[in-house]
């Protein structure tokens, strides 16, 4: 099994990278996915958050109110602290799991937005890191998202630098240009992967 952490910055397309290794047949581990798993209502995962927040940061249905909590813990470094510290542990313990399921030559892709910010890159054996220009991310997040940019800067700063990202990176992938662009690109990569698992 060759296991891969897959990560980039907020609109740099690392979903669409992911995307593509499905389709080429890779296992994905998609960790944003599930740490909404781990607090959905009834989990002990919300019950925590809720703890830790208030009643403030559950919706009518008695979800978590996402908006609310980005709110919060997106202005408070401290606060995203405090948060990451009751979802992280959960969010791994079931990626754990997940690949535990995988067959042995299986090419895992851990998709992980906060790859480089926890320091994760030594629990695969390469990172893959989508890159595109901090120009670039803010476009596709305006544009593409509807955020206001002042939201898309401020999600943007609370990430690693397009620099700390590159530094931990064994192979990058391009994402500047076009969507055409990308797919020759990531076969290209997924090529590397397979040879590598079956080697």
């Amino acid at each position: 099994m060759l296991k891969v952490g897959l990560t980039g910055g907020i609109g740099a397309g690392k979903s669409e990278v992911s995307r593509l290794f499905v389709s080429y047949g890779a296992v994905l581990i998609d960790a944003d996915r599930i740490a909404r798993e781990v607090v959905e209502p009834g989990t002990p995962g919300l019950a925590a958050v809720v703890e830790a927040f208030g009643e403030s940061v559950l919706a009518g249905d008695g979800s978590l109110d996402r908006p609310a909590l980005g709110a919060i813990v997106f202005a408070e470094p401290d606060r995203l602290a405090t948060l990451n510290s009751i979802v992280h542990p959960l969010v791994g313990a079931r990626s754990a799991e997940l690949e535990g399921l995988a067959q042995a030559d299986s090419v895992v892709i851990h998709d992980v937005p906060l790859l480089t910010e926890n320091g994760l890159a030594p629990l695969y054996d390469l990172v893959v890191v989508v890159d595109a220009a901090p120009e670039t991310q803010l476009d596709r997040l305006v544009q593409l998202r509807g955020m206001q940019e002042s939201e898309a800067r401020a999600r943007m700063a609370a990430q690693a630098t397009r620099e700390q990202r590159r530094e931990i990176a064994d192979i990058l992938i391009d994402n500047d240009g076009p969507l055409d662009a990308l797919e020759p690109q990531v076969r290209s990569v997924w090529e590397r992967l397979t040879e590598r698992a079956g080697g």
